[in-house]
């Protein structure tokens, strides 16, 4: 299958927003993701530098996405999950280069 077409995104938030953060990814056209459980690491002093609290405990939403919708679920999931709110998240994409699984819409 061609993957030129797609993007995967990845929205790290605090523990118990990733399913917010999947509706919000829903509302712009993303059809399903997976949740990974994860744990964040850093320095004390980045922290405090950073002046903000880092939640040892993460979920990772990950989103395989059309690149038609990427930047709108991007701009949706940082500006109601991003470092400013309780979710705390780090959103970013990366491109697909292969995948395997994928079902288009129109099939």
């Amino acid at each position: 299958m061609t993957t030129d077409n797609y993007e995967v995104i990845f929205a790290i938030v605090n523990t118990g927003y990733a399913e917010d953060a999947m509706h919000l990814a829903r509302e712009q056209g993303a059809r399903g993701g997976t949740i990974i459980n994860g744990r964040g690491v850093a320095r004390e002093d980045e922290a405090a530098f950073f002046g903000i609290t880092i939640h040892a405990e993460k979920e990772i939403l990950m989103m395989v996405v059309e690149k038609n919708i990427k930047d709108n679920v991007l701009h949706t999931l940082y500006k109601n999950m991003g470092m400013q709110q309780k979710a705390q998240g780090i959103v970013f994409s990366l491109p697909v280069s292969d995948a395997a699984g994928l079902v288009s819409k129109q099939e």
